[in-house]
Formats: structure tokens, sequence, C-alpha cells
């Protein structure tokens, strides 16, 4: 949760940030409520001492405070917790409109089509078109890594294997079902919660493509799908009032 004393912190460090010259606590205090945060300039000097004790800021005399590589690091992060903060609210509105039992129902929609694609996929998929997948799993484990969301990935993972497999049909079947954007980002948001990845389901699905095993690469889609089925059943019996 994004609390109200880093919301502080966040907006200072901006207001320094932007400055060409260094400010003090009464003009960061005036461009708080400039911005609608209602703050002392007692509370704004206190915080500032506590950023010069981190090193995100550092005094320069009596003309205010600058901001230190190590503080546009904390920025950094800072706003990449608050996006965060303000998506997982997003999502948790999202989640609570769908309801359980369309998200199951959009899972079990996918199963029947998905598991034809894997394993035409093991059948037909040329070698560039692994060469994608797997560039695609890459840049998945690296943005898993980094703590971004992954959704974009999961979504182009999927649909170039309804491309790999040769049938339009399925393709446009494919495109119809996850036409929900919101959708994507609430199974992340669901598995992270129930300490679930898909990353590894993904590598799995691959592996039995590239081998052009058919019959594999068909079990592996439906046991990843089934996954997604059984943590949103996790997620509502353990998760949902948080």
């Amino acid at each position: 949760m994004f609390s109200g004393r880093l919301e502080q912190e966040y907006e200072i460090l901006t207001i320094i940030r932007a400055s060409r010259v260094p400010l003090g606590s009464g003009t960061i205090r005036d461009s708080l409520i400039d911005r609608g945060l209602q703050i002392s300039e007692a509370t704004v000097g206190r915080i500032l001492r506590d950023l010069d004790k981190e090193g995100w800021t550092k005094r320069v005399g009596y003309r205010g405070r600058i901001l230190t590589s190590g503080g546009k690091e904390r920025l950094k992060w800072l706003l990449a917790e608050r996006e965060r903060a303000i998506f997982s609210g997003e999502l948790l509105k999202a989640l609570r409109a769908k309801g359980k039992e369309k998200l199951v129902d959009v899972l079990v929609a996918r199963r029947a089509i998905e598991r034809e694609t894997a394993r035409l996929a093991a059948l037909h998929a040329t070698e560039e078109e692994l060469t994608a997948m797997e560039g695609i799993l890459a840049m998945q484990r690296e943005l898993l890594g980094s703590g971004q969301s992954t959704a974009a990935t999961d979504v182009k993972f999927h649909r170039s294997i309804a491309v790999a497999a040769q049938n339009r049909v399925l393709v446009a079947a494919i495109d119809l079902i996850r036409q929900d954007g919101q959708l994507t980002p609430i199974m992340e948001y669901i598995r992270r919660r129930v300490g679930s990845t898909m990353v590894a389901d993904h590598m799995q699905i691959l592996a039995r493509i590239a081998a052009r095993d058919a019959q594999g690469a068909e079990e592996a889609m439906v046991a990843h799908i089934d996954g997604l089925i059984t943590d949103v059943g996790k997620y509502w019996d353990g998760y949902e009032g948080e």
C-alpha cells in the first residue's frame, strides 16, 4: 500500500527535482498546497531532515535542498510503487465488477480453444515462430524479475501459439475471448496474490511445442489454464476481503 507518508515523500522529491535551484521548506510547503496536500511547514521540515539522513536530499547552506543521485533513484522507486498501488486499486474494482463466475467462464472457454491451438502449433510452428515465442518468454522473465507487469507478454505469447497453429478461425476465437482488456491484468494480479507464476507454465508449453509433441503441448496448456482456474478459486476463498 502506498501510504500517506510515502505520498508526501514522493511529492516533495518531485518538487525538488523540478527546480533548478535549491528549495527551502516554505517554498516546498507552498508547492504541496498547490498540489492539494495540506501540510505544515514544520512537517515538511521533519520530512526533509529524514530525507537528508537517508541521503536522498542534500542541504546547500541556507538556500535549501537539492536532490542527490540516490534521491533520483528513490524517486524512481516511489513512482513505480505509486503506479502499482493505483493499478492494484483499479484491478480490485474490476475484480468485484467481473465476479468469480465471469472469470472462470472465460478460462473454461480458453481451455477448450487453446488446448487445440497448442496441439496444432506443435505440428505446424515454424522455426521463426518458435524463436519469436522464446523471445517473448525472455522478455516476460525480465519483466517479472524487475517487478513489472507481464500482462502484455502473456497475451502476445498465447496469441503467437494461435497464429502458429495456422487456423484463422481459432485465432479469431482467441481474439474474441480476450477482447476484454482488463481480464489479463486481473489474472496477473490474482496469481501474484496467491503466490503463483505463469512463466514456468509458459516455458513448459513452449518446450512441448518445440519438441513437436502435440499431445504434450495440449496437456501442458490444459494444466496451465486449470492452474489459472484454481488460482481464481484460491483468491476468492482467501483474499477477496483484503
